[in-house]
């Protein structure tokens, strides 16, 4: 294959993901609904609205009270199958049509919809209850009253709502003030965008300084906002008060919103709401769900088309047969409805009861507790899983940092040893006054440190250089003011916008150096011996995605001296630190194990340096143009030489048995995306961890691209790689689907793996689209968060993790489970069973039908190609039901292997992907053994009767029932105890009726011997050469599962 193929681009339909939501109520426009424009709100007066706006509720459900029974009667009925029997029913009502009593054409048609019906309406009644639940949350609104309580859906555009930490946040808000003394608070957004950092915001500073928040309602302001849209990321508003000398003007932008969804984690604010109800954001990136229709059941639907394809033109050749005399036109209608038992009416019924029976084990599964089954339509799909999507945080992780590893170059300290690294601190702490002084002697620098002052300067530039805060809150015994002054140990809590620099200063307090307060301009530790350390913070430089690092420069008040931290990614630190031989292998080492990776270093600053540094910087900040640009040049000319101090390794745990959940997945021929908001540093980390790269596979990352050609020249590298993992951010990942939306997809699914970061919630969803639509395979997609709700309702199966997050992603979601590693169970025993139980039970029902309509085509061509039926009124009804329902439903409790079995060969599962349980070859294989049986059956009765024609009904019938019973019992894998009482209740069934059905069988001829000896030998030959088949097919050529089980 050549490398530079000339790739095609596409041409795009526009996607739905940026269409304007107008719900689906046509008059959305009256109920506040109209095209989205920008706004001006007034603080604490809803009433002075210029337009109205949607009501602040949540609404999942599918129907309302008035299209609920329309809508489900309309998504029965559009499928060829149900239409089918729909016509056949009321044609009933037709004198010159009807065949027998109409109860036996509209009794099985009722109970099928009564039960979809009821199915509907309590899943319709718990999404009703779970929405009432959200939207009945209670919040405080501040009003000229005072403070009132208000439900989440009562919240107005307009309204000052005052929400306290770990609330969730109800709607799209401006921040105006926060109990913390810092001005500012921190926000949990993994359940909106899934990144795992806290973000920080700010307040509006005018209304901050306001004495009380009683007094945001005594001034005269208002805040201008942009049309509702789809991004998270960005925001442009302004706030005016105009009350003011002079009035005040604000620019509003991102830092300043609370989008619902989002939970406040630090301090008490207050906002006022701009957005409510379906301008919301995070409803804007969530997409309608769709009305699932699982594979099978279109499978099932497709051969019905096949079977009465198959009944007009047996209807047809009978009419021709009489050279089409007299009314044939309904001789052709009659021959149809005569016929109409090769379309058999009890699959519907029989699938459907399977479906409950499926998801009742399911859920009573003691092996995955908690897990529900909120759509009981299709559990067979879990058995055909090609592609398993994934998100990261909180779902293959814990979405908790663990300090694993300090690497110093000749020397590395794991979890085991970090009682030594507690020595060195200590130690450095308490040594004598003037061996201090030595090291701190010009001429130190020069000679080679000692381990324990290595490892004591590594400790202390993880503990400075971070944008960690230590809050105090009371804790029932010690009140917050106390704690603060006495930096209580029990009341401090560290807040961040990261939990990896939260788990870092947690491992320096572990090992005796304490970051014990903190504000805009210093920061306080504590040494082992109880000594606070002063630090006037100069600067700070943030971590930003493109720096990959961040930096601080610190004055300790006690020397004086200057010190400028710095830690980030190995790739931009190798160029920055001093030489040295080792920092490239040991970050390799420690990413291979899946931690991440930090390098720290440091650099020593007198005060000429500094402020020579200090006024480049401050001018640099002023400049017009190309700021940004000066600004990094600035703190470049500091990133030279630097001493490195430092690696650290963390972990984010994984949850219990990811690893070999995803092994399982992986030998069961499942391909595992991962898709996720968070940083490509961090999710390449994770998929390393988890083992969803294996240790022999390479990693192609792939670079950022922004254009055309920069995407073709970086596909046509990535075309050149074999076997190796993707990894994409959600940007470059945009700009490929632009412009070469086939070759890159066609390129990824070739990927043993591919992992999607910076992934915004539409995004997963379309990326499930596509794989749907160029694969054609079933998608199973699992999440734990809002952000991955779009995805879950996009895919073929959605499963939600029930996670710390709270429950949005699990109620959204087709199955729900407790854990991650409960996937595999899931898939590989319930999915497996499910689907092969499924096929089983429907070629099956498909025999039985085309049994008792071979039998009927046989007598009708016997007698002069009459219309007339062979079994009429009970024995028809009671054939498909009390005869032989029991034995062949009781077809659900089969299996072809233990679940331990399934578990441990997952491979067996590949075996299903390929759809052969219910395909064209075994739908051919049962058509074909249905003629020979039901010819045998009918031929033999008219060859062996006596005189009357009552005689051939007895023979034929009891043949059939004894037939039935013994292909079920060929057909069963594993014999439950359930399925032999089925049988013999059957069996009992009809010997029982016999007495009742004098009009149809003669009773005193049962009872002869002739009688017996008929039967049982038109049994036999029915059934026997299917049995010596079967023995020799196990015989020569045995199935896959046959080897495991013997």
């Amino acid at each position: 294959m050549t490398d530079n193929i000339p790739l095609q681009p596409v041409r795009h339909k526009k996607r739905h993901d940026n269409k304007r939501r107008d719900g689906c109520c046509p008059w959305s426009r009256c109920c506040g609904g109209g095209d989205f424009r920008p706004r001006t709100v007034w603080l604490g007066h809803p009433e002075k609205r210029e337009q109205r706006y949607p009501r602040n509720v949540i609404n999942n459900q599918k129907y309302n009270f008035f299209t609920f029974l329309p809508g489900v009667l309309f998504n029965q009925f559009k499928y060829f199958f149900n239409l089918y029997f729909l016509l056949l029913a009321c044609s009933q009502f037709v004198n010159e049509l009807r065949l027998g009593a109409l109860y036996t054409y509209w009794v099985p048609l009722g109970f099928v919809l009564i039960i979809t019906i009821a199915r509907e309406a309590v899943e319709e009644m718990r999404c009703y209850l779970r929405d009432k639940e959200v939207n009945s949350q209670i919040y405080s609104k501040l009003s000229t009253r005072g403070t009132m309580k208000v439900k989440s859906s009562g919240i107005q555009v307009g309204d000052l709502i005052i929400v306290e930490k770990n609330q969730r946040v109800p709607a799209d808000m401006i921040f105006l003030r926060t109990s913390e003394r810092n001005g500012s608070c921190f926000l949990r957004t993994d359940q909106l965008d899934g990144e795992t950092d806290w973000k920080l915001r700010l307040p509006v500073a005018c209304t901050q300084r306001l004495p009380t928040a009683a007094d945001l309602l005594q001034i005269r302001s208002f805040i201008y906002a942009e049309e509702p849209n789809i991004d998270i990321h960005n925001f442009i508003g302004t706030f005016t008060r105009e009350d003011g000398d002079p009035p005040v003007n604000e620019s509003l932008s991102i830092e300043n919103t609370l989008w619902a969804s989002t939970v406040i984690a630090s301090g008490t604010v207050v906002g006022v709401v701009i957005y409510t109800g379906k301008e919301l954001r995070s409803v804007m990136n969530t997409s309608n769900p769709r009305h699932k229709i699982g594979l099978f059941d279109l499978e099932v639907n497709c051969l019905t088309k096949i079977l009465f394809g198959a009944l007009v033109v047996v209807s047809l050749v009978m009419v021709a047969l009489q050279h089409f005399a007299g009314r044939w036109y309904l001789q052709i209608f009659r021959f149809l409805l005569l016929f109409s038992n090769i379309v058999p009416i009890s699959l519907r019924v029989n699938l459907d009861m399977g479906k409950m029976v499926f998801s009742w084990m399911i859920k009573k599964d003691s092996k995955i507790p908690g897990t529900v089954v909120r759509a009981s339509t299709f559990p067979e799909q879990l058995g055909r899983i090609s592609y398993l999507l994934t998100d990261k945080t909180g779902t293959l992780t814990q979405n908790e940092m663990v300090f694993r590893r300090l690497h110093l170059g000749t020397v590395a300290y794991g979890m085991d040893s970090m009682d030594e690294v507690q020595s060195h601190v200590f130690s450095a702490y308490t040594q004598p006054p003037q061996d201090l002084q030595a090291s701190r002697a010009p001429g130190a620098g020069k000679v080679r440190k000692t381990i324990s002052s290595r490892v004591h300067e590594a400790v202390k530039a993880i503990a400075l250089v971070h944008n960690v805060t230590p809050v105090y809150e009371s804790n029932g015994v010690t009140d917050q003011a106390e704690a603060e002054m006495h930096y209580e140990d029990t009341c401090r809590v560290y807040q961040a916008s990261s939990p990896d620099e939260v788990s870092l200063v947690q491992w320096t307090e572990s090992v005796g150096l304490t970051l014990v307060g903190r504000d805009q301009s210093s920061m306080q530790l504590r040494t082992p011996s109880g000594q606070i350390l002063n630090f006037t913070i100069l600067q700070i430089f943030p971590f930003t995605y493109e720096s990959k690092r961040m930096g601080i420069i610190v004055r300790d008040e006690s020397t004086g001296e200057i010190t400028f931290y710095m830690k980030g990614a190995d790739v931009v630190m190798a160029g920055i630190v001093q030489y040295n031989d080792w920092l490239e292998e040991e970050c390799g080492n420690m990413a291979r194990e899946g931690l991440r990776v930090l390098v720290v270093a440091k650099k020593s600053l007198t005060e000429e340096q500094y402020q020579d540094f200090e006024a480049r910087y401050v001018q640099a900040k002023l400049s017009v143009h190309d700021r940004s640009l000066k600004v990094a040049t600035v703190i470049e000319s500091l990133e030279m030489e630097m001493e490195l101090l430092c690696l650290t390794g963390v972990e984010d745990q994984l949850q219990a048995d990811v690893r070999p959940t995803l092994e399982i997945l992986r030998n069961a021929g499942i391909k595992v995306w991962m898709l996720t908001g968070d940083k490509l540093e961090t999710a390449t980390c994770t998929a390393k961890n988890a083992h969803l790269v294996t240790r022999n596979q390479d990693i192609h990352v792939f670079r950022p691209v922004t254009t055309r050609s920069e995407a073709h020249l970086e596909l046509n590298a990535f075309r050149r790689k074999h076997d190796c993992a993707l990894v994409i951010s959600g940007d470059s990942l945009e700009v490929c689907l632009k412009y070469y939306e086939y070759e890159f997809m066609e390129l990824a699914c070739q990927c043993p793996a591919v992992v999607c970061c910076r992934c915004a919630p539409t995004q997963k969803a379309q990326i499930v689209r596509l794989l749907q639509e160029r694969t054609g395979k079933l998608t199973c997609a699992v999440g734990d968060g809002g952000n991955d709700v779009s995805m879950i309702q996009e895919a073929d199966c959605g499963v939600g993790v029930e996670g710390k997050e709270g429950k949005q992603a699990s109620l959204a979601a087709d199955f729900s489970i407790t854990q991650f590693k409960h996937l595999g169970r899931l898939l590989m025993v319930h999915g497996r069973n499910s689907y092969k139980r499924s096929a089983a039970l429907s070629q099956f029902v498909i025999h039985r039908s085309l049994c008792i309509s071979t039998m009927q085509a046989v007598f009708s061509s016997v007698f002069y190609f009459a219309s007339v039926p062979l079994y009429q009124g009970f024995l028809i009804i009671g054939y498909s039901t009390i005869y032989t329902m029991f034995p062949v439903f009781s077809l659900v409790l089969d299996k072809d292997v233990k679940s331990e079995v399934a578990m441990l060969y997952p491979e067996l599962y590949k075996d299903l992907l390929k759809g052969r349980p219910l395909s064209f070859k075994t739908f051919l294989i049962w058509v074909l053994i249905s003629i020979y049986q039901g010819s045998i059956i009918m031929y033999g009765a008219l060859l062996l009767f006596e005189s009357e024609f009552v005689h051939i009904v007895a023979i034929s019938f009891t043949s059939l029932i004894l037939t039935e019973l013994l292909m079920v019992a060929l057909t069963v894998q594993t014999w439950h105890w359930l399925m032999i009482v089925a049988e013999l209740l059957s069996l009992a069934c009809y010997i029982a009726s016999l007495v009742f059905l004098h009009e149809f069988i003669d009773v005193y001829f049962i009872t002869t011997l002739s009688f017996v000896w008929k039967v049982t030998a038109i049994t036999l030959v029915s059934c026997l050469p299917l049995y010596i088949l079967k023995y020799l097919r196990r015989r020569f050529s045995p199935p896959s599962y046959s080897k495991l089980t013997s």
